[in-house]
C-alpha cells in the first residue's frame, strides 16, 4: 500500500510538472514521497536558519528568501527535479517560487499549509539545536 501511495503521488507531481506553472502538493503526499526516498524530489525551507534550527522536514534544504535570489545558482543541480518549497505560512514560499519560474526553474510545488500544517499534523520534523 505505501509503495501505491507514492506511485501515486509522483504520478500526481508529473502531472502537475508536465502542465508548467507551480502545482501544490498535500503534506501525506510529500510524507510518502519522502519515506519512498524518492531521489527526483528536492524540499526547499525558504525560512530564516533560525526557525529552520528550530524545526525544519527531514531532509530539506534550507535557504532563506530574502537570499534566494543571490543563491539560486546552488539550485542548478535540482533542474530537473520537483522542488517543493515551504515557510511557515506561505507569504515567503510565494516570494521563493516567483524567483525560482524567473531562474527556469519549472518543477515547482507549494506545500499545502507549509510548516504549520504539517507541524499540526503530528508529521516529523527534525531540529538543529
Amino acid at each position: 500500500m505505501r509503495r501505491l501511495s507514492a506511485a501515486l503521488a509522483a504520478c500526481a507531481f508529473a502531472c502537475a510538472a508536465a502542465a508548467g506553472g507551480t502545482g501544490t502538493i498535500e503534506p501525506g503526499a510529500l510524507a510518502a514521497r519522502i519515506a519512498w526516498a524518492d531521489s527526483s524530489l528536492l524540499v526547499l525551507d525558504v525560512r530564516t536558519p533560525a526557525e529552520y534550527a528550530a524545526g525544519h522536514i527531514p531532509g530539506a534544504v534550507n535557504i532563506p528568501h530574502s537570499e534566494l535570489g543571490a543563491r539560486v545558482g546552488e539550485l542548478d543541480g535540482a533542474r530537473g527535479r520537483d522542488i517543493v518549497v515551504y515557510c511557515r505560512t506561505g507569504n515567503r514560499t510565494s516570494q521563493a517560487l516567483g524567483i525560482l519560474q524567473k531562474a527556469g526553474f519549472d518543477r515547482l510545488f507549494h506545500l499545502q499549509g507549509d510548516i504549520t500544517r504539517w507541524s499540526e499534523e503530528k508529521r516529523p520534523v527534525i531540529a538543529s539545536q
